[in-house]
């Protein structure tokens, strides 16, 4: 396959996995709007995912690595699901119940400057500074999720928006926390996983935190609807294994070709739309406008920026292609 249809595959793979992680906040807003209790919508999701992940693993590398890497050090696989999957879907489920999905989906693209924030905090060479081109890029982001925030808060926000924006931004942190956590885990217990057997070891070592929030859940609103049940069904279908697979699909067909990699890994600009489209013509939500809508543009702009920016950067540097892969999906 010649270098350009390579880089137009990965692209459109990329983009469907775009429409697939849609489901985490189109989904979670429909069981939001239809009463489903937010720990019901949070805990559902991953005790349906480890399941689903079982057949997947035989031909990812297998279950055997990761379970041994679990039992020989516990203590970080615990912290980092905890962090990297609980804090992180607890606070995006609760923060559902605050506004459209397109608002939660944009200001949840915090996390692509996230891990970068992070990283002064995790490492103690050379990936411990933020580069300035990358830290400008992010600094658009953020410009464009408060256009958006106060441009649907009608100019000022309320305290549910103020809660709701907080829980959404802790959590676009927490995500690329846990996983940047594990991998320097393992790079320094020197064990070798491959990106989904890493996504199975943090479903299976969050189990436990995700029983508690069940029992949380059910002895405060009973046990949950059916619909209820589907809804997180199809969260942990869609997002949490296909779109899972389809993006590290394409990132890694591309891995070193830096402008195939950023036009790869900008394509989740695209789930800001395609929540957006879903929410207005399935959930009756209003179109973003004004001030939101153009926060929704910069966004997507400033996505597009940073993943050029960190696609080059990382091009040719495993480590660093690794980590910004990581950084991705929910």
């Amino acid at each position: 396959m010649s270098a350009r249809r390579l880089a137009l595959t990965a692209v459109a793979i990329a983009l469907l996995s775009a429409l697939f992680f849609t489901c985490t906040y189109v989904l979670n807003r429909a069981a939001a709007t239809g009463g489903g209790h937010w720990a019901w919508t949070a805990s559902l999701r991953y005790l349906i995912t480890l399941p689903l992940l079982l057949p997947v693993m035989r031909w990812q590398g297998g279950i055997g690595p990761v379970w041994r890497a679990i039992r020989a050090h516990p203590g970080p696989w615990l912290l980092w699901s905890g962090v990297g999957f609980v804090l992180f879907y607890v606070l995006l489920s609760y923060a559902a119940a605050s506004g459209p999905s397109w608002l939660v989906a944009g200001t949840f693209q915090l996390t692509v400057i996230a891990g970068m924030l992070c990283a002064p905090f995790l490492y103690r060479d050379a990936r411990a500074r933020i580069p300035l081109p990358a830290l400008l890029a992010g600094v658009v982001v953020v410009a464009g999720v408060l256009l958006m925030q106060f441009g649907h808060g009608g100019g000022a926000l309320d305290r549910d928006g103020w809660i709701a924006l907080a829980c959404v931004a802790v959590s676009a942190v927490a995500y690329p926390l846990g996983n940047r956590g594990l991998l320097l885990h393992l790079e320094t217990t020197g064990i070798e996983l491959n990106a989904t057997q890493r996504v199975f070891g943090l479903t299976l070592a969050s189990q436990p935190l995700w029983l508690a929030v069940a029992v949380c859940a059910f002895a405060s609103a009973g046990p949950p609807p059916i619909d209820q049940v589907w809804l997180a069904a199809g969260v942990a279908l869609g997002a949490g294994v296909i779109a899972t697979v389809l993006f590290f699909q394409a990132t890694g067909m591309v891995r070193n070709e830096p402008s195939a990699l950023a036009a790869a890994e900008a394509m989740q600009a695209a789930e800001i739309l395609f929540a957006t489209i879903i929410g207005v013509l399935w959930l009756g939500e209003a179109w973003p406008q004004g001030r939101a809508l153009l926060g929704a543009l910069v966004v997507a702009v400033g996505i597009v920026l940073f993943s050029v920016v960190a696609a080059r950067a990382a091009a040719g540097d495993h480590q660093a292609t690794q980590e910004l892969r990581s950084d991705r999906g929910g």
